[in-house]
């Protein structure tokens, strides 16, 4: 039998809860264990005035950025909206039924004002890294880093070549956020500063974006999101946002090693990277602070016409020189010099070259050296360092090490296909570091959430 039509009827009251709506096993439960906002009203409190009118909770709007990040919603206007009609979301947030949801134009306000001045969104993420080093997951021995391309938001129509770009035509003062911030770069090493070489073309509405390509694709405009990561659980140690181009990627590497010692009192014994980390400054300031370099080198002494390759002649570092296999030396200098500034430097390359004489009465200079008259090697200013790198990619500790830097790029698929981070909505520098920021921080937060899930108890027998 067919029941009778439901008519909407509105009770006069209601005996409802939030608590009780939100399934014990939901995803935002697990992570509200995690999130202890507690500090930052104490970290924004030089930047709110003592007297006007009472604005908006702090750790609301932290709360509603957190719930966008988490589940890929990072429209504002329609957080706002999914904010108002998720009773999962609201109980996060800790708003009731009747309680109104902050209007978008909010974020917008505080993002750009006390939010970015006070660093807050980088204040949350390390109290959210603190969280993880306290309950086990990053013990600082093994470190692994990285970077991805992100695609700003720009339209490749919408730019010029370089050389009709003139910075000096541009008032600050009219123009918009993203060409002020485009300004203020200028002279910073992830950014204006990390290469001489300019790019192709600038966008007019995003100038500090990268026209760049890779791995032979179509070229876009793009930030690079760079991962610092404990490679125990996969715990993101550090972010930060730069060019998309080598040098600006191993600068950051620096800065966020030094902010994790700075910030959490830890130097890993491991940095495990690509190739692109592999150069000579970068292996030397490993090396100089005891991080093993699990990184390949970069290096291009070796030969393809079947002639011998330095590493085929033999290294004397008390005697500062090589030895070629039919036991010839080949040095730098052969005589003394009175004036030390005419000797070695020990600075930039340096070459060795063998002797005249010997090279040409060798039985074996068709394989050394048969279209000069002798051998020179070259030697890098870092080139101790390179062979400790290399001493370690012999190690049975750097196939382990291969394996776990794959976790950096497992979070790199992550953040695209699962927190939709494909593509940037936020202009300008440090709006890409803004979204780099709270993207690692929901990131550690789901991890805590996967490694702790809540217990699940068996209900009462009747």
């Amino acid at each position: 039998m067919m029941g009778p039509r439901q008519q909407p009827q509105s009770a006069l009251f209601y005996d409802f809860s939030l608590e009780d709506h939100v399934p014990q096993d939901h995803l935002l439960r697990a992570i509200d264990r995690f999130v202890d906002l507690g500090s930052i009203r104490a970290h924004l409190a030089p930047f709110y005035s003592h007297t006007g009118r009472p604005s908006l909770d702090p750790e609301l709007l932290i709360r509603m950025l957190l719930v966008g990040y988490c589940f890929g919603i990072r429209s504002e206007r329609r957080l706002c909206e999914e904010v108002h009609l998720n009773l999962a979301y609201r109980w996060f947030c800790r708003l009731d039924l009747t309680d109104p949801v902050p209007d978008h134009s909010s974020f917008s306000k505080n993002r750009h004002g006390r939010f970015r001045e006070s660093e807050l969104l980088r204040h949350v993420f390390e109290t959210v890294v603190a969280r993880c080093i306290t309950e086990g997951l990053a013990s600082g021995q093994r470190f692994a880093v990285d970077a991805s391309l992100i695609a700003a938001d720009v339209n490749k129509q919408n730019s010029t070549r370089k050389e009709d770009w003139n910075t000096q035509n541009i008032d600050p003062a009219e123009a918009p956020r993203a060409v002020r911030e485009y300004l203020d770069v200028l002279d910073h090493e992830a950014f204006g500063a990390a290469s001489e070489v300019e790019p192709k073309f600038t966008s007019h509405s995003d100038p500090a974006s990268q026209w760049t390509a890779a791995h032979k694709a179509p070229a876009f405009f793009a930030y690079s999101d760079n991962y610092l990561i404990d490679t125990d659980h996969g715990v993101i140690m550090d972010v930060e946002g730069t060019r998309s181009i080598r040098q600006a990627e191993v600068g950051s590497t620096r800065r966020m090693l030094d902010r994790v010692r700075e910030t959490f009192g830890m130097q890993p014994d491991w940095l495990i990277a690509d190739t692109a980390y592999g150069s000579g400054p970068m292996l030397g300031w490993l090396v100089e602070r005891k991080i093993g370099p699990f990184i390949p080198v970069i290096d291009k002494s070796a030969r393809t016409d079947g002639t011998w390759s330095r590493e085929d002649f033999e290294w004397d570092p008390e005697n500062n020189r090589y030895i070629c296999p039919e036991g010839y030396d080949l040095k730098q200098f052969r005589r003394n010099y009175s004036d030390p500034n005419r000797g070695p430097t020990g600075k930039g390359v340096a070459k060795y070259r063998a002797r005249k004489l010997a090279c040409q009465a060798c039985p074996s200079k068709d394989r050394c050296c048969p279209n000069a008259e002798l051998r020179t090697i070259t030697r890098e200013e870092h080139e101790d360092a390179r062979q400790v790198a290399r001493d370690i990619a012999k190690t049975d500790d750097y196939v382990i090490a291969m394996r776990l830097r794959k976790k950096v790029e497992m979070l790199f698929a992550h953040l695209k296909r699962i927190l939709g981070l494909g593509r940037l909505r936020l202009r300008g520098p440090y709006g890409a570091n803004d979204e780099f920021i709270l993207a690692a921080t929901a990131q550690n937060l789901r991890k805590l959430a996967k490694t702790f899930p809540i217990p699940v108890t068996a209900p009462a027998a009747p």
